[in-house]
């Protein structure tokens, strides 16, 4: 495959610093190199320019840095959509206020798609219902059309991702605006009680099933904070209780079975939280599983 490797040091819509750091976590990790020994072509494009949150006015209290994560997310698109049709990129966060622009490139690019949301976090929040204000609680919700008009406008058309396509996989910490939501919209949720009632192999194809119902093509949106603090303690919003080391690496190789990925996200890691860039070499080898590395 031909891979577009794109960093997006954003932390302006998470409520921690750090994660702006990510994508420097995951090449010192030797992403690219290891995705070029798999047999892929690479091309690194750097980083989108992302202002930082000290020289910025955040805003209003529940929509924190508007202007500025808007402003970022149509650099993404813009660098996205430029690409060859052949490659598929590949964004470090970042927040994961970063898919606001990577999914709606990806769209333009290849029409309709569905999106399996691999978080501990459902970020299906609104200016209306948000706890915090932070905008990487909203963004799916923004992506699927509801929320402030100046998120769900970007790349000017809304909505991006439809929520019967949309697959939410490893949830465990929910707010409650964010669960009704979810619920009135139909968003497909697979926490990680289903995960474990059911088996982690069992949800993790339906979910990819419910996400290319008639033959869509997929988008894959990895936070690193899904997976248990155990195995991947660098992340800005840590819960317990989350996927394995083994687990976050099956739900990849699962993915790149499909053969219908062309497009990935990999986001929220914070090296200032981890230990020994831990969680950085974790983001590479999952990239890499997405892309068909395999044990044998």
């Amino acid at each position: 495959m031909e891979i577009a490797i794109l960093g997006v040091p954003m932390d302006l819509g998470a409520g921690r610093r750090g994660v702006d750091m990510g994508p420097s976590a995951i090449r010192c990790a030797n992403v690219g190199a290891r995705l070029r020994d798999l047999g892929h072509v690479v091309r690194d494009l750097g980083n989108v320019d992302v202002l930082e949150p000290e020289t910025q006015d955040p805003g209003a209290d529940n929509l924190k840095y508007l202007d500025d994560i808007r402003a970022s997310a149509m650099d993404v698109t813009k660098r996205i959509t430029a690409l060859p049709p052949e490659m598929i990129p590949v964004v470090l966060g970042g927040d994961h206020s970063v898919s606001l622009g990577s999914i709606t490139a990806s769209v333009q690019r290849n029409g309709p798609m569905g999106v399996i949301w691999i978080d501990a976090h459902g970020d299906y929040n609104t200016e209306m219902t948000t706890p915090s204000g932070n905008i990487h609680g909203m963004v799916l919700a923004a992506l699927c059309g509801l929320g402030d008009p100046r998120l769900t406008s970007i790349g000017g058309f809304s909505p991006k991702i439809l929520p019967e396509r949309t697959v939410i996989l490893g949830a465990r910490s929910l707010d409650q605006g964010e669960r009704e939501l979810l619920h009135r919209y139909g968003v497909h949720v697979f926490t990680m009680h289903d995960i474990d009632r059911r088996g982690l192999s069992v949800i993790a194809e339906e979910a990819l099933a419910l996400t290319m119902e008639g033959g869509l093509p997929l988008h894959a949106s990895f936070d690193i904070d899904v997976v248990d603090p155990r195995d991947a303690p660098g992340v800005g919003t840590p819960v317990s209780g989350g996927l394995t080391f083994r687990d976050a690496h099956l739900v990849m190789e699962l993915i790149a079975e499909t053969g219908a990925m062309r497009s990935l996200d990999l986001v929220e890691v914070n090296p200032i939280l981890d230990h020994a860039n831990q969680t950085g070499e974790l983001a590479a080898d999952l990239i890499c599983s997405a892309f068909g590395k395999r044990i044998f």
